[in-house]
Formats: C-alpha cells, sequence, structure tokens
C-alpha cells in the first residue's frame, strides 16, 4: 500500500511492494517500479499505480445450448500485469484525491475478461444439447476458455497475461436440474429399497436360522430330558428293588433270629419244666415216705408263709385237742 505526504508545493510518494507506480511528468516518465520513493510536484505529475501480484477474477455467465437451455458457469479466472507501463497507459490506473472517483481500471479488466469467456462459452455451449454439455464436464469448456484468453490481442496489448482458468461448475435451471436429478434419484432410491430389501430379507433368514436352531436345541433338550427322566426311573426302580431286596434279607434275618430265640426259650422253659417237675417229683418222694402229722406241719407252715398279718387268733378246744392228739401220736 503506497503513502503519500504532501507538503506546501510538493508531495513524496513511498510505494508499496505489491504495487508498481509509474510516475509521468510532461509526457515523460520520472520514475517507475515497485517500493519507489520519489518527490513530486502534484500540480504538473501523474502517478498510476499497477498491481502485480497474481488477481483471482470469479465470474457467473449464463450460455444456451443447442435445444435452448439456458446454462449457468461458474469460473475463476487468474490473471497478471505483466507490462504495468502498458497497461498503465491503455487504462485508468490513475492515484486519486480522496474527494475524487476511484480509478476504473481494475473494473475494465474484468468487464474484458467476462465479456471474452462470455462470448467464448456461448459459442462452445451452442455446440451441444443440455445432455452432452452436462456430461462432457467443465475440462472442454475450460481449455476453450483459457485458449481465447490467452490468445486474445486486447489483452495482449494491454500487458495481460491470463495464468489459469478453473470452471467451478455447469449446472442448468434450478427446475431443469431437479428434473434431470429426479431419474438418478428414482435409481438411488430403486437401490435404497433393493438394499433394504435384500437387508430385511436376510434378517428373516437369520431369524429363521436363529428360530431353527433355537427349535432344534429344544428338542436336543427335550431329547436329553427324556433320557434323564428314564436314567432317572431306572435309577429309582433299582434303589426300590435294592431296598425291597435289603428289607428282605433284613425280614428273613430277622425271622430267623426270632425263629432261634423262640426255640431256644422253649428249651429254656422246657428245662426249667423239666427241672421243676424233677425237683416236684423229688418233693413228692419225699413227702410220700413222711409221717402225716409232719406232712401236716409242714402245710401249717407253708400256708403260715403266705396268709397275711394275723391280729387276733381264736383257738377252739376242738383244734387245740386235735392237735394235741397228734403231737402225742408223733412221740410214740
Amino acid at each position: 500500500m503506497n503513502t503519500i505526504k504532501s507538503y506546501p508545493w510538493i508531495n513524496h510518494f513511498l510505494g508499496g511492494p505489491t504495487g508498481y507506480v509509474v510516475h509521468v511528468q510532461g509526457g515523460q516518465v520520472r520514475h517507475q517500479g515497485v517500493g519507489q520513493a520519489f518527490w513530486y510536484r502534484p500540480g504538473i505529475s501523474v502517478l498510476s499505480e499497477i498491481p502485480v501480484e497474481d488477481r483471482e477474477l470469479p465470474t457467473l455467465f449464463h450460455a444456451l445450448t443447442q435445444d435452448h437451455q439456458d446454462v449457468s458457469v461458474q469460473a475463476n479466472i487468474t490473471y497478471r500485469f505483466t507490462d504495468p507501463v502498458l497497461a498503465s497507459a491503455r487504462l485508468d490506473f490513475g492515484l486519486k484525491k480522496r474527494d475524487e472517483a476511484p480509478a476504473t481500471g481494475a473494473q475494465q479488466v474484468e468487464t474484458i475478461i467476462g465479456q471474452l469467456c462470455q462470448a467464448a462459452a456461448n459459442d462452445h455451449v451452442a455446440r451441444f444439447t443440455l445432455a452432452d454439455a452436462l456430461s462432457n464436464g467443465a475440462a472442454p469448456l475450460r481449455d476453450v476458455l483459457f485458449g481465447t484468453l490467452t490468445r486474445d490481442a486486447r489483452l495482449q496489448d494491454t500487458g495481460i497475461a491470463v495464468l489459469g482458468v478453473h470452471v467451478l461448475a455447469i449446472r442448468p435451471e434450478a427446475e431443469v436440474e431437479r428434473a434431470l436429478q429426479t431419474p438418478v434419484r428414482e435409481q438411488l432410491q430403486a437401490e435404497a429399497d433393493r438394499a433394504t430389501f435384500e437387508r430385511r430379507a436376510l434378517a428373516v433368514e437369520r431369524e429363521r436360522a436363529i428360530a431353527e436352531n433355537e427349535l432344534a436345541n429344544q428338542i436336543e433338550l427335550a431329547a436329553r430330558r427324556e433320557n434323564l427322566v428314564a436314567q432317572e426311573g431306572a435309577n429309582a426302580r433299582r434303589e426300590a428293588e435294592e431296598r425291597a431286596a435289603a428289607a428282605g434279607i433284613e425280614a428273613q434275618a430277622a425271622a430267623e433270629r426270632g425263629a432261634i430265640a423262640a426255640e431256644a426259650e422253649a428249651g429254656r422253659i422246657k428245662l426249667v419244666g423239666e427241672a421243676e417237675a424233677a425237683r416236684e417229683k423229688a418233693a413228692m418222694d419225699t413227702y410220700r415216705d413222711l409221717d402225716q402229722g409232719i406232712l401236716l406241719a409242714l402245710a401249717l407252715k407253708e400256708a403260715a408263709a403266705n396268709l397275711p398279718g394275723i391280729q387276733n387268733l381264736t383257738i377252739t378246744p376242738d383244734m387245740l385237742g386235735t392237735a394235741l392228739t397228734a403231737l402225742t401220736a408223733a412221740k410214740k
């Protein structure tokens, strides 16, 4: 960016790094270049500053296809001023005061390049139908625009070099674009539906496989449970049989033990009875040889031993007489 300082009857100019200044005084170029610093008299001097950096020009224009369809072309052009002195002589890049209208050199360049692009695009797009123009893409139109701009004599005479052209988009009108997108959208929708159906079919197939697997597992579990129940029944029957056999053996053993005990008891009773009978027989044999009085005394003794306690005893004369008689007879 340049800096101008004003003094009485004279000014000082200090240029920037991207501005090529041309100082003309009396029809002669006094100073030129980038980053210049000099004194000049404003009343007799003309200063022009031409940008020397690469400049980007976005542009949008319309063209008509062979089938009378309007398309919009969005492009970006990169250019540079290769001869700033020539450009200052052909275009208005003069430095103006603040209260004056700015220079129109940059707008002139944009207008020239835009018109050239418009004309070249019209000539190119008019040879194709809308479908062909869209299917060809941006590359053919980019080459056409670049060739047109680099060969244009006016740009060359003005000291302008086009460095590159980028066609960003070629689009029809919105309604036509939606109409053209419909088949593709329908196809994409059909593909999406097909993918959805296939996914659902796959899900159903997987669910069927899972259900079959679960059913097979249930059948296998039922078969195993049946085998388990049968085995448990067999085990229960075998256990019952074993318990019954053990109970039978125990009952038989108990019966045998009872028979042996009964037989032993019978033998014991028999022996006791025989001993009692032998004792009674021996006693009877002993009593058989004794006197009647002695037997009576023994009987009385035995009876007295088994009688309850006697509080009062009454002896009649008959009883006393009989006892004395028996006693007297015994002494004899």
